[in-house]
């Protein structure tokens, strides 16, 4: 729990300090929800000609029907902390002031990118969501057992070319940068879809078996009659597939179910045919 909420700390800080000290001041637009509240922003004061909506708002307005969908969809428990998450980075938008650093916009693009991208990078690893798009991905993938990658790029796709359309042609390009650098920072804390082997050693598989299953809609395989070199005794061994994504979920479930198993983790394996979806 500590570990989850310094987590969301931590993104609130550095996702304040990207957008205020290098996206706003260089007309630069972020990914995700964060660049939808931007868009929404501006689009409010160029209609209305006063910035009566801060991003700090806007942010809780883009994820507040997607905390309704994790809520009902995903579990209470990441509703929670992703609430926690957005609502403290919001905060920290809203009172950190906008500073700018540089009017280079290639210079904010690359340093807001980075910036960004070590924020939600830190905060995948431990966990949690920065909301948005991952709200939809993660409820898609546990109803469906299908991941939505298209997703995100569509919501980009969009974003940037709004940038181009109020702001002009070049600053889609420096978004673009922005982004770009952003998952690149990104991927290199943490890999979402960087796909881990893990063997269980466990005297409870129909327990584990069924929790994993029903939560990550990955297939398990059984091998039964394994016997413990050590002492003797017969266990049976679990091996299932998993991305990086679902790595903190799965230790958890292992920790909650079954804290004596014996757990072997592979990375970087190679899967050929089907990622091991079933249905429902």
């Amino acid at each position: 729990m500590a570990n989850k909420f310094s987590a969301a700390v931590v993104y609130a800080v550095f996702s304040s300090f990207a957008l205020n000290f290098f996206y706003q001041p260089g007309h630069v637009y972020a990914s995700g929800a964060t660049g939808a509240a931007q868009v929404v922003t501006e689009l409010v004061a160029r209609i209305s000609g006063h910035n009566i909506l801060p991003i700090s708002a806007s942010l809780i307005l883009v994820n507040a029907p997607l905390f309704i969908l994790a809520w009902r969809g995903i579990g209470k428990q990441f509703t929670v902390y992703t609430v926690i998450t957005v609502v403290m980075s919001s905060v920290f938008i809203h009172f950190i002031p906008v500073t700018p650093l540089t009017h280079e916009p290639v210079i904010n693009a690359v340093f807001g990118g980075a910036i960004m991208g070590f924020g939600v990078g830190n905060a995948m690893k431990s966990g949690i969501s920065s909301g948005g798009t991952d709200i939809v991905s993660l409820y898609m993938r546990k109803k469906t057992g299908r991941s939505v990658g298209t997703l995100a790029f569509l919501v980009n796709g969009v974003i940037i070319f709004t940038a181009g359309v109020l702001f002009g042609w070049e600053y889609m390009l420096y978004s673009l940068i922005a982004i770009f650098v952003n998952s690149r920072v990104q991927d290199a804390i943490f890999t979402r879809q960087k796909r881990l082997q893990v063997m269980i050693v466990t005297k409870n598989p129909e327990l584990l078996t069924k929790k994993l299953v029903n939560r990550f809609k990955h297939g398990v395989t059984i091998l039964h009659d394994a016997e413990g070199g050590y002492t003797h005794t017969s266990q049976t061994v679990l091996m299932t597939v998993i991305t990086m994504y679902e790595y903190q979920e799965f230790k958890d479930i292992i920790q909650k179910y079954d804290e004596h198993a014996f757990v072997s983790i592979s990375e970087n394996v190679r899967v050929l045919g089907k990622f091991a979806e079933v249905e429902d």
